[in-house]
Order: C-alpha cells, then structure tokens, then sequence
C-alpha cells in the first residue's frame, strides 16, 4: 500500500481535497482514501477536478520512491489551481491549498482546522527562516557565482522593544513584525509553538495564485520544516522569499486564533512586488512578462520597464568596441554641455542594474578604464593633485583613425572642485561586481589592489584631524555646487565607511596590505561611534541640545562641540516627530548643519554605520514626515530649502539653486533605489512600494527627468535635463530590488560586530 502524504511528509490538503480523516488513523489508509477520490466534489461535478487528484496520485507515488526530490517536482495542476473561476458556491470547498506542518505541530493544526476546512495559520512567530541551499548550476553561466548568501546580513530593528528579524544565511527575510500586522494567538497556543518553532529550521514557499496584496484576503504559504527532513535531500531548494495574500478571506469571529493580518496596500503599478524572484532569474524576459518562476508584472508597469531598458541601452558607451559606460543623459533638446560624459557616480545604479540583469561585462570594463585614469598624471593650472584621485568623468574623443579617453578630475566641474566620493563610489561598485559574480579575480589584481590602496590611503594619511570624519570642500560630492556642505557632510562619511568596508573585504593582506588592514580597522571602529554619537539626532537629543550650556573645558564637556542653542534652526522643532530621528548633516567646531541629507542617511544604513536602532527611527521618519521628504515625487535630497537671506550668503545666489530646486530641496528620482534598498533592509518593502508607485504615475510620461522642483515635486526642473540616465537606472534598480530582495546583498552589507559594542579606551592625554 502506498504510504499517505500525511505519513510521509506531513502534507495537510484542504479544500478541493477536504479532510476527511484524523492523522492519527492516517497510517491504515491511502492518500486516496484521506481525501475525496471519487472525482466528485461537493458541487456535484464528478470529473472537474479529475486531473488535479490524477496529479496527487502520482506525487505520492514518487514521494514513496524519493520524498526528498518530490516535494520541488509538486505538479503545476496542483500547486497553481486557483478558484478565480469558481462560482460562490464551489469556492466555499476549494482553495486550492496545500500545507504542511512540524510532525509535532500537526495536533495543533488539526486542532485548528477540524472539520470547518480551514486554511492553516503560521505559527505566532516574527520570523520566517529559509534554509540554506545553493541551487546546482552550470559554471558557464555568469549568474551562478552569485553570491546570494546574506550570511549575518542584519536587518535593522525598531529602537524599543520591536522583535528583531532573524536572519538566514540564504536571504534577507521579511520580518512580518516589521510590518503593520497584528498577531491574534492563545497564550497556550503560542507555548506550545514557540518551542518547535525555535527547533527548527523552517523554508517558506509559495506561488502565486492571485494578486499580492488584497486587503480583505489572506496568507497561504506553504511550510516545510528542513531541519527534519533536510537530512534526506540532496538538492537543496532554491533562495526565494516569497510573500502572498491568498484569495479567501477568513473572518477573525470564524477562528479567533488564526493569523490576523493587515496585508499591504494594494500597488497597481508595482504588479506582484514582493513576489520573489530567485538571484539567478531576473533577466529581461522574466521581469516583463508572465514568464519565469509564475512572476507577472502588469501591462504598464512593464511597459516601463521595456522603456527603461531600451533608453539606458541607447546611453551606453563604446570605447575600441567595448561597452565602458553610460553617458550622463541623451537629451537632443538642449545643448550636452557635460551630460555626454560617463559620470563615476551617475554609472552606479547603472553597473547595479546591468549585474541583475546578469550582464557584468560593461561593468568590469568601467572599472578597469577608471582605474587606467586614474593612473594618469592630474594637473588643474600648476597644481599636481594626489595620484588616489578618481576622475569625476570621462569621455570618449573620436580622432580618426584613433579613439581616446578624455577625464575630468574636477578641472571642468563647477568651482574646480575634485570630486571625494568617486573613488568610494568604484570601490563599492567593485565589490558589488565581485559579489555579483563571485569573479574574484578582478578584484585580486595587483593594479586593481594598488588603485584601492591609493584612494585609502589619501583618505587615511595623518594631518592634523582630531576626528576620524573626513575634510571637505563644498561641491565634492553629489551636491557639486555650493550648498554649505563644507566641512565633514554625512554624505561623505557614510560613503567613506562604506569603502572602508567593501576594501577590508577584497585587500589582500601581503605585502603592506597588513598594515593598511589594521588602519581601516581602526578607523571603520573610531568612525562608527563618532557618526553614531555625535551625528544622531532624535526628539531626545534635540532636547539635550535645547538645553547645552556652552564655554565647557575638559575631557568631562557634555557639549563636546561648543555648539550655541541658539544657532538650532525653528523648523527643527516643529520637523522631528516624537517617534524617528536622522544623522544630521554635519557636525564641526560650533556648528551643527541640522538638515536631512536622504544619500547620507540610506548609506549609513546599508552600510551599517547606523545601528539598529538608528536605522528603524531614520525610516519612522521617513513615513512620519511623508509629505515632506518625498510628496509628489521621490524625493528630496535636501530637506529644507535655503531660502532669502540664508540662500544668498550659503550658495552666493546661485540661480540653479533657488529654493525648492536642483540641490537645493529638488526632488531626484534616482534616489529611488537607494531608499528602496534601505525599506527593504529594514524590513518595509511597503514604504519603498508606495514611492514606486509615485514614480510610475509620471517619470516616463514627463521623458525620465532628471530632478523636479516644487516644495512637493510637482514641477519638472526648470533646467532639468530629460532622458536622464540615472533616473532611468535608479527606477530599474528598485524594481528589481522590490521584485527580488536578494538583490539587495549586491548593495548592503552585514553588520560588524566589532563596531557594535567597541572597546573604548582612555586617551593617552586625559
């Protein structure tokens, strides 16, 4: 006699299969005999559903020869029937759902179900852990040295008393807690679970049958418990993290102790969203169409995503037949004046989006044309500059016969500035290409490890800094104007840390690699605690810094930075919520720079330079000030605009940036992917899909314009330029973050314990 599913597996069936039996006499019986084999169902149709229990009759079968293998080779008639084409009647008995439970726990489910033929809840848990295989792939393909493990990667948690997300060494988990769910379960019910749900090692699948996100619907997974039956597999299941509402709504007054879930806000223009895709199956093909893994995106949204390949193709660079970049913009309307140039920090979210398409060969070709730049000797007028300096641009000169690389270190940019986060920028491009295609190779060159080597060590060579921050000028970064960021700017730092990180990673330790290793050690430790101390500031700190006396000496100072309370802006105070805060945008003798900085921030907190705790507040703000920071159209990159007499004297009446505009409070779509990645790191998917969808009603209609202007960002920017490449790529990259969060390992990192809890140590002058 075969041997049921239940003996097998576990395997509980609902709906077109009702249960009609106890487990516990499951041991006597067929799989056929547990549920209704005679084709008729109770809508009196006795061959409707004739080739769904064909299908369960032949995977208990093979589950009897291979149970390990069977449950991934689940035939597509079962795990995809739905009841979208049921009538009432009908789907009030067919669900279509299957679900399995610890052998431990199946009194509990069945408990749950009995014979009202309910869906079964999860378990009252935070967290959903996955298991850690690696899918078996031909070494030809460039995607199968992804590297798609998240190891520790840490997903931040809320400041007071939130559960914290576990983490799987496969992916980055959704931690539902973190989303606005509630949890409804019987404290007796909750002990008995918590015991084997901490026992074991749980995956979570699902398939898609429906739209992701109904409010009135809700969650069908499917559960398989590989701590006990991972011995038996030899191939382990794909990374997905997949998370779906179902189409049957159960009412709380039916079972009070099922799962009550408020599922997300329903996002047209998103598609299925969180609906995972594995690592190794985002191209093209699949992110616009029904194809691959059951994913589909609806008809506009892909359409803009078609565009956005199309138009970010058409900006590509060759250089002697080779793929080397992607011009700034291709806009035929206006004069190029540089946007024909291959920007270091406008290729960014392009490299990013190319790696998860699985196309990383425009990618390694950046890197290496930089780096050769980078060798070459810099002069502005008769000044030498450092030979670290990565060029802020380059282009290509055709002088026939011959092709020439042209770059700009900053002798062209406006005010003459070098740009600083250009050599961060490469290192963690670098790093992202590394763990996007496991070539390791690359990154351990000798002349890739000198270009690293230089960029550090302009950055950590001794001077007369009593900070581990970095020194700037005004215009070195994004913000290549004058806007008041001189000085030590978040942006700067958060980027500085994050190279930091990314080298420690990919230097090698021979030679005087050792030695530079132990510096960024230190530094990344002395960095953290400032930023985290001194930078933070919240509706508690605020206060402290309200009430600050000043004139303080010695190592017992309390106002370290003899700022004055009463050079604290008035908006601050009516700006920070009670619940959220944010790393402020600089911090120098006497003077704090109050202003929200959206790079800065995201940075810190996929880098990690932010805590947990930071991390949660910066995203409660966020949604917390909404209409502020993103409104209209995602989003500001500064918050608040400078305006009368404090525009004149910061930014010296600079006419391109007047308040509500450019850099000055203008909204940029291409920060759409960085705060897209930070949502997902902090386990809201859900706040980066609402940006998404404000993105999707207009970039594409308005020509992917490069900034708008406006308090809200209503208006496009009166000198903004349209085709704007990054705009294109930054909307790219968050989709498919959004679509995949595993895509998100190319961009985030783990925490570091050695910066969580530093060892501090007296001052050899105290």
């Amino acid at each position: 006699m075969v041997p049921s599913l239940e003996e097998l597996l576990g395997w509980k069936i609902t709906g077109t299969f009702k249960y009609h039996q106890d487990l516990s006499e499951s041991s006597n019986a067929s799989s056929e005999e547990q549920v209704t084999t005679s084709g008729t169902s109770d809508t009196g149709n006795p061959t409707e559903h004739q080739d769904v229990l064909e299908s369960l009759n032949t995977t208990s079968e093979k589950l009897h020869s291979s149970p390990a293998t069977a449950v991934d080779e689940l035939p597509e008639s079962l795990l995809d029937f739905t009841d979208s084409s049921l009538s009432e009647s009908q789907s009030s008995h067919l669900s279509g759902k299957l679900h399995y439970w610890p052998e431990k726990e199946v009194p509990q489910a069945k408990a749950l179900a009995g014979e009202a033929n309910l869906e079964l809840p999860l378990p009252d848990h935070p967290v959903s852990s996955i298991s850690e295989g690696q899918p078996t792939k031909s070494p030809s393909s460039a995607t199968e040295n992804k590297l798609i493990s998240a190891g520790k990667e840490s997903d931040y948690l809320d400041k007071k008393g939130l559960s914290s997300t576990e983490k799987s060494s496969d992916y980055i988990v959704i931690d539902p807690s973190l989303c606005p769910m509630e949890k409804e379960t019987s404290k007796t019910d909750e002990k008995s679970e918590t015991s084997d749900w901490e026992k074991g090692s749980w995956a979570v699948k699902e398939r898609q049958t429906g739209s992701l996100e109904k409010e009135s619907s809700s969650s069908a997974l499917i559960c398989q418990d590989f701590s006990d039956k991972g011995k038996a597999s030899k191939s382990k299941p794909k990374k997905t993290v997949r998370m779906q509402a179902g189409n049957e709504k159960q009412s709380e007054s039916e079972n009070p102790n099922l799962l009550k879930i408020t599922t997300l806000r329903s996002c047209p223009s998103v598609g299925t969203s969180l609906e995972n895709y594995d690592l190794r199956d985002d191209s093209p093909a699949t992110l616009n169409s029904a194809g691959g893994n059951g994913h589909q995106v609806n008809a506009e949204s892909g359409a803009m995503m078609k565009e956005a390949w199309e138009r970010l193709k058409d900006s590509c660079v060759y250089f002697k037949k080779k793929l080397v970049g992607t011009l700034a913009a291709l806009d035929p309307s206006t004069e190029a004046l540089n946007y024909n140039q291959v920007f270091v920090r406008d290729f960014v979210p392009s490299g990013l989006a190319f790696l998860m398409r699985d196309e990383p060969e425009i990618v390694k070709n950046f890197l290496l044309k930089t780096l050769h730049l980078q060798g070459r000797e810099k002069r502005i007028d008769n000044f030498t500059l450092a030979e670290g300096v990565m060029p802020a641009s380059f282009k290509v000169l055709l002088e026939s016969p011959k092709e020439r690389l042209v770059a700009d270190f900053g002798g062209s940019a406006i005010g003459r500035v070098a740009p600083v986060d250009s050599g961060f920028w490469w290192i963690i491009l670098l790093r992202s290409y590394t763990k996007s295609t496991g070539d390791y190779a690359l990154a351990e060159l000798p002349e890739v490890q000198r270009g690293m080597k230089l960029v550090l060590n302009l950055c950590l060579s001794d001077g007369f800094d009593t900070f581990p921050t970095l020194l700037c000028a005004d215009g070195c970064s994004m913000i290549d104007r004058r806007m008041g960021i001189y000085g030590y700017p978040i942006e700067i730092q958060a980027l500085f840390h994050f190279a930091l990180r990314c080298a420690r990673q990919m230097l090698k330790p021979e030679r005087d690699g050792k030695e530079l290793i132990e510096r960024i050690d230190k530094r990344i430790t002395a960095l953290s605690f400032h930023i985290q101390h001194y930078y933070w500031l919240d509706y508690t700190q605020l206060n402290n810094i309200y009430r600050y006396k000043t004139e303080e000496y010695s190592h017992t100072a309390v106002n370290k930075f003899n700022v004055i309370p009463e050079s604290i802006p008035d908006w601050v105070f009516d700006f920070m919520p009670l619940r959220g805060g944010y790393l402020i945008g600089n911090v120098s003798p006497a003077r704090m720079d109050f202003r929200w900085f959206l790079v800065g921030n995201c940075i810190a907190i996929l880098s990690c330079l932010a805590t947990r705790a930071q991390a949660t507040a910066i995203m409660d703000l966020v949604e917390e000030r909404w209409e502020d920071l993103v409104g209209e159209m995602p989003l500001k990159i500064v918050y608040p605009a400078l305006e009368g007499h404090e525009w004149r004297t910061v930014t010296g009446f600079d006419p391109k940036n007047t308040r509500w505009s450019y850099h000055n409070g203008g909204s940029w779509p291409v920060l759409l992917w960085l705060l897209t990645a930070a949502c997902i790191k902090t386990g809201r998917p859900q706040t980066a899909k609402r940006a998404i969808e404000l993105v999707e009603q207009r970039l594409a209609k308005d020509g992917w314009a490069e900034y708008y202007d406006g308090k809200t960002g209503r208006y496009i920017g009166k000198q903004a330029r349209k085709n704007q490449t990054w705009s294109i790529s930054g909307y790219l990259v968050a989709k498919m973050m959004i679509e995949n969060p595993a895509n998100l390992l190319l961009i985030s990192l783990e925490e570091d314990k050695r910066t969580v809890n530093p060892r501090l140590t007296r001052s050899v002058s105290c």
